[in-house]
């Protein structure tokens, strides 16, 4: 037990950064202490960095204990308390969502930046985007909260990851509508018939001016890399490819484009930093134009744009 020993704030972060050193670096322990002590005591993260020495009360301390037993086993931050930030908006996640990151955000920046170029200058008209593979919606609920204009569908296999996008949708105040299916199932050269949909579903009979996708894209290599803070507690089916497959989603979701986006309509990919290459030239063999492939914020090939 740390009680006898976890009074003061600064005992907080000397015990969390101890006990959680073999899971995270030191910068994001630090980052989780100061969450933890925020969300648990209501002080703002200036008090509690001007304030080290400041007490915490028997309450406090035996809930950032019982806290830190669960980070030990390698349970995210955000699925404990059950919520997390998104480009500035809040969202509820759990077990059955993706833990939105960064580098989506820089997706999302991009496609919104794009977007109301394209508009702004009369290359596209306001229209629909299609979000593909959303999870907990925070793709498509930024684009909507950013761009009411456009309507905005999103479609997600887990029946689960639908309904805490749904919450979040309805969190956020926006209006999305959200569709249960396959993106793999869909037959896009034949787009009258498939075994999830029917021919007047408006996932078929819809042309978009923006698809948005960050799909499974980690391979059983990558996974041998990984925390156990995203293998052993986030969705299976939102992460991992087939190691003899990795653009799987890429291909169905470029055959999609081509049938379903407008003229000079735009796709986005959130992608994984070993294949940037390879999406490249399998966007082209399908006749995309204009592909751009950008590097994140750590340097990283993570995402790629381009017009059809």
């Amino acid at each position: 037990m740390l009680l006898c020993w976890m009074k003061t704030i600064k005992d907080v972060f000397s015990a969390y950064k101890q006990d959680l050193l073999t899971i995270y670096d030191e910068k994001e322990a630090e980052a989780i202490s100061l969450l933890t002590i925020s969300e648990i005591t209501g002080l703002s993260r200036a008090i509690i960095k001007a304030f080290p020495e400041r007490e915490l009360s028997l309450q406090h301390s035996e809930k950032i204990e019982d806290i830190l037993i669960q980070l030990k086993t390698g349970k995210p931050i955000q699925y404990i308390f059950g919520k997390t930030e998104f480009y500035g908006l809040p969202f509820n996640v759990n077990p059955a969502v993706l833990i939105p990151r960064p580098e989506t955000e820089e997706l999302v920046e991009w496609a919104l930046n794009s977007l109301q170029f394209e508009v702004g200058s009369g290359q596209l008209e306001v229209g629909t985007i299609l979000d593909i593979g959303t999870g907990s919606g925070c793709i498509a609920i930024s684009l909507k909260k950013n761009l009411p204009d456009f309507k905005v569908s999103a479609i997600d296999i887990s029946a689960e990851a639908l309904q805490t996008a749904k919450e979040n949708a309805k969190l956020n105040e926006v209006d999305i509508e959200f569709i249960e299916g396959d993106i793999l199932d869909i037959a896009p050269a034949f787009p009258l018939h498939s075994s999830s949909f029917t021919f007047n579903h408006s996932l078929f009979t819809t042309h978009y001016s923006l698809i948005i996708s960050n799909p499974p894209y980690v391979t059983l290599r990558d996974k041998t890399q990984m925390h156990i803070n995203v293998t052993d507690f986030e969705p299976h089916t939102a992460l991992f490819v087939p190691e003899n497959d990795p653009l799987i989603f890429y291909n169905a979701i470029a055959d999609f484009a081509v049938f379903h986006l407008v003229p000079n309509g735009l796709l986005y990919f959130e992608i994984n930093e070993n294949y940037g290459q390879q999406i490249v030239e399998l966007l082209k063999s399908k006749n995309f134009k204009n592909i751009e492939l950008r590097k994140d914020m750590s340097g990283r090939d993570r995402m790629v744009k381009a017009e059809f």
